[in-house]
């Protein structure tokens, strides 16, 4: 592994999430250190998305939120998978579980590990880990409106097809980088099986 030499680091700003400033040095590609750089990182822990399919309707149950952050570029309201920040104590699974509960009102027992990433590594240290549960009968009974009213959320369930979910995203009406991913591994999936 390259060397990474951190001369000074501290918290800019503390709320919700954290901003970190690093002032380092690290090894190039020629094996020489680099001049001293500053970095700047938004610290907010790490998350989790499930993305679940409704057996009986062969739908995606997804949810759809207001996201101020994507509210400056005008689209504030989100469909994307159930989603949460991983707490302190917890495997990304018992996240993702108690994610669906609070979301949708769903207790999903097998999930499927799919990938974990960094959405945007020049910015956030963040990392996603991303499931894939199916749910049928009793089990995909799910609240159509939910989220913590504690943390200000309100969720409403949106069920779309995959073929529904791909042309949103190319529609640009789905634009959430863990959805989008989540969308494409279950096509490819669903396209391995028909072409094995």
């Amino acid at each position: 592994m390259k060397q990474v030499s951190i001369e000074q680091k501290r918290i800019i700003f503390e709320d919700v999430f954290n901003i970190e400033e690093a002032h380092l040095r690290y090894e190039k590609f020629d094996g020489r250190m680099s001049e001293a750089v500053r970095r700047i990182s938004l610290e907010r822990g790490d998350s989790v998305a499930v993305l679940i399919l409704n057996l009986d309707t062969n739908k995606l149950i997804m949810v759809n939120q207001f996201r101020y952050p994507s509210y400056k570029n005008g689209h504030g309201w989100i469909t994307e998978t159930v989603a949460g920040i991983l707490d302190p104590g917890e495997t990304p699974e018992q996240t993702a579980r108690r994610e669906v509960e609070e979301e949708i009102g769903l207790s999903v027992s097998k999930l499927e590990y799919i990938a974990n990433f960094y959405p945007s590594p020049g910015g956030s240290s963040e990392r996603v880990y991303l499931f894939y549960s199916e749910v049928s009968g009793h089990e995909a009974r799910y609240r159509g409106t939910g989220g913590l009213l504690s943390e200000g959320e309100d969720t409403i369930a949106v069920e779309l097809s995959l073929e529904e979910a791909v042309d949103k995203i190319k529609s640009g009406e789905i634009m959430d980088a863990k959805t989008i991913i989540g969308i494409y591994w279950l096509e490819n999936q669903r396209a391995k099986r028909a072409n094995p």
